[in-house]
């Protein structure tokens, strides 16, 4: 049978074992139609529940909560099981809480997301088994900061880390680990990307944790030497650390709530156009709604590059990951990438990375 997630907007007064009876009370019937509760989360504090059950459809959770105790759920969504337990940790009771009568559980699913993107900053023309040398040092680096900080590495692949944190501290303390190990280590043809950003698992998307995934992913992408935070991040981080505070830091980048909102748009925007070679800045300053001069000087204080310069990197990123694939021809790749023409992309590509994108594909072949 599918698992799915429920979420539960608290209402005032309800607290941890409030839930736990209704758990419970959900426990004693769930047979009746066709369920299997296999945990939950509860934060007092937001005054958010969420239910882990295994169903044969999302009315039968409607129709046993509504039987058992009366609180339908706002909102279920179908999960993985392996995938919940990568971000929270677990996908059954935790064991100092089994075996007991009421079977309290007062263990937030607000989680802290991470994403690191380890990028190609420039295209070397020799030396890429040192490179990939020092990308492996990195990988294994990563991986023990995120272990020692208690984080979890939800999904590892080309370079680009998905991680999940109980704390906001951690995650904090993570980043600032592997930026130390960045600098420490000069790797010139490497950039460190991170972006921080939290929330809950279940929201009116369809997929868990969709909507803090893609907001750290756009924060990770707009990062340049600092890490970008979102402004919930730094507000959770100095009220958990009240000697501390992040502005302060040089190494953090906390974006505020309006370049958040104008980098989501912004990037959604980028993500459904960007193939096609009739889009230009023109269409850009159109549907964000700005005026041409003013996306020019939003673009340069949030992003730190022109509208244009953007467009061209973002198409440039990805045309790095059709060549890495090797699965089509730099003709191919350039119309796939929006460029108007072959030797136009070849002159973009040359002059970011300093190498001719026909020279990059025969040294992967060496």
């Amino acid at each position: 049978m599918p698992i799915f997630m429920d979420f539960h907007d608290l209402p005032d007064g309800v607290t941890a074992a409030h839930v736990a009876e209704m758990h419970q009370a959900d426990l004693k019937i769930e047979h009746k139609y066709n369920c299997r509760g296999l945990t939950y989360w509860c934060d007092e504090r937001r005054q958010t529940a969420f239910c882990l059950i295994e169903a044969p459809n999302e009315q039968a959770i409607v129709d046993l909560h509504q039987k058992a105790h009366g609180a339908v759920p706002q909102r279920i969504i179908e999960v993985n099981d392996k995938i919940v337990e990568s971000f929270l940790g677990r996908i059954e009771d935790p064991k100092k809480s089994q075996n007991t009568k009421l079977n309290i559980i007062n263990d937030p699913a607000f989680k802290t997301l991470m994403v690191i993107i380890i990028k190609k900053k420039s295209l070397r023309k020799k030396g890429f088994k040192t490179l990939s040398a020092a990308i492996r040092g990195y990988h294994k680096s990563i991986t023990n900061i995120i272990s020692k900080q208690k984080g979890r590495i939800v999904k590892e692949k080309a370079n680009i880390y998905l991680t999940s944190f109980d704390s906001v501290t951690n995650a904090i303390k993570s980043a600032h680990e592997i930026q130390e190990i960045y600098n420490c280590v000069i790797t010139p043809d490497l950039q460190f990307q991170i972006g921080i950003s939290a929330g809950v698992p279940v929201t009116d998307k369809k997929n868990i944790f969709e909507d803090t995934i893609k907001k750290a992913n756009y924060l990770a992408y707009i990062a340049n030497d600092k890490v970008a935070l979102s402004k919930e991040v730094k507000d959770l981080y100095e009220s958990e650390n009240r000697q501390i505070t992040l502005g302060n830091k040089q190494e953090f980048n906390a974006v505020n709530t309006q370049d958040e909102k104008f980098i989501e748009h912004l990037m959604e925007y980028t993500e459904k156009v960007w193939s096609f070679s009739n889009i230009n800045v023109g269409d850009f300053h159109k549907n964000l709604g700005f005026s041409k001069s003013k996306l020019y000087r939003t673009m340069i204080s949030v992003i730190g590059m022109s509208p244009n310069s953007f467009l061209k990197n973002y198409r440039l990123n990805k045309a790095i990951e059709l060549l890495d694939k090797q699965e089509s021809n730099i003709s191919q790749i350039a119309y796939q990438t929006g460029f108007s023409s072959p030797a136009y992309f070849s002159k973009c590509f040359q002059e970011v990375y300093g190498i001719l994108p026909s020279n990059y594909i025969k040294l992967q072949l060496v």
